[in-house]
């Protein structure tokens, strides 16, 4: 029955549109679609994708939009919940009619989403805070692959970088705490991985559920190996609890992190005990004013000291969706965009993204950050 009221929902509007109309395009707009967690534990970090996001179209629209179409935003709360991502993909799809989705967020929901939902009705997703293995999967092998477009570096990229770091200093005794989740089990395969190079394996491994902070077990565990290092893949508020009881466990491992932790957020949950933890990232330093991309992107919120990962990550994908419709042409379709965006190897000003008919990994981009003296993150 509620695959019926779908296809219903879907014959009406194709019923009420113009002949011809491309979904979410009319004479006067272009209407996208986001999902992201704007309440909850992780709400933060949508909201600053959103804020960033909507500056810029509003930027773009006061400038006349693109050939003369403003772009609107519809932008739904999933909490970082799964189930919740893939029915807003449908209403934004179904219900919303838009042309095409930004911005989503985590690995699980985001992969859920593309296999059930915007990859078999052939709408395209420009960017997603993820970089889970699923989502970059070859065409030939999963073609809803083919709908998704990855701003950012993969994790099997961010542990590379951070086993690297770590094993060129000398240590081998490498724990892993992550997140049970798509996210936190694609980061640890990454990790996996990248010590097998190295004729090494973790230590120990273990997991915090998604949504909690409940890590008596895993500190517990990794603990009892007396790691050197623990490589963290986590979002801000378990990060930020595994630290302080390790601490007052009288552990004295080095912590690393990958870059959906929130960097900014993980600083202010934890104070002074964040200092030298080095956390991986996929976006050029937000704070650096010298870098074209970070000037235009500290331009647009107007003030430095806001600057964020998050928000300029949400910057590059709204650049690089709208330079893709204005290259889609006065009348764009979903197969236009697409064929853009697959043409594309631009330079958004320190920030290279290139995709090809096969390739929908648009950048590698990783290098590395530390929590300084007073929270600052220095390169």
């Amino acid at each position: 029955m509620h695959f019926l009221k779908q296809l219903l929902a879907v014959a009406a509007i194709a019923m009420s549109a113009p002949a011809g109309a491309e979904p979410g395009v009319t004479d006067n707009t272009i209407t996208l679609g986001m999902s992201s967690p704007f309440s909850g534990p992780n709400g933060v970090y949508g909201l600053d994708m959103r804020q960033v996001i909507d500056s810029y179209l509003d930027q773009v629209n006061k400038g006349g939009g693109v050939h003369g179409r403003k772009i609107s935003l519809i932008a739904l709360d999933d909490g970082y919940e799964t189930d919740r991502t893939v029915a807003n993909t449908k209403t934004l799809i179904i219900d919303k009619n838009v042309f095409a989705l930004l911005a989503f967020y985590g690995s699980s929901p985001t992969t859920e989403a593309m296999n059930k939902v915007f990859g078999p009705a052939r709408v395209p997703l420009v960017g997603t805070i993820s970089g889970a293995g699923t989502l970059r999967e070859p065409i030939s092998q999963n073609p809803n692959s083919r709908y998704m477009f990855n701003v950012r570096a993969s994790y099997a990229d961010e542990t590379e970088a951070i086993v690297n770091e770590l094993v060129s200093s000398g240590l081998k005794n490498i724990a892993v705490f992550y997140q049970n989740d798509g996210f936190g089990k694609s980061g640890l395969e990454g990790v996996t991985t990248a010590l097998k190079k190295h004729n090494l394996a973790p230590s120990v491994a273990a997991s915090v559920e998604r949504n909690s902070v409940e890590v008596a077990s895993a500190v517990d565990a990794i603990t009892k190996a007396n790691p050197q290092a623990v490589i963290m893949v986590t979002l801000y508020k378990p990060t930020a609890a595994f630290i302080k009881a390790m601490k007052a466990a009288g552990q004295g491992a080095l912590f690393r992190t990958l870059s959906p932790v929130g960097t900014e957020q993980l600083v202010k949950e934890l104070g002074a005990d964040a200092r030298g933890i080095v956390i991986s990232q996929v976006m050029p330093y937000p704070w650096n004013d010298i870098v074209p991309m970070v000037r235009d992107y500290q331009k647009l919120i107007g003030n430095k000291a806001n600057s964020s990962y998050y928000g300029i990550e949400a910057y590059a994908m709204a650049r690089i969706t709208v330079d893709a419709l204005r290259k889609a042409g006065k009348d764009p379709t979903r197969e236009k965009f697409m064929a853009a965006l697959e043409g594309m190897n631009s330079d958004l000003g320190g920030f290279r993204v290139a995709f090809s008919g096969s390739n929908r990994q648009g950048s590698r981009f990783v290098e590395m950050t530390v929590v300084g003296p007073g929270g600052k993150i220095l390169k």
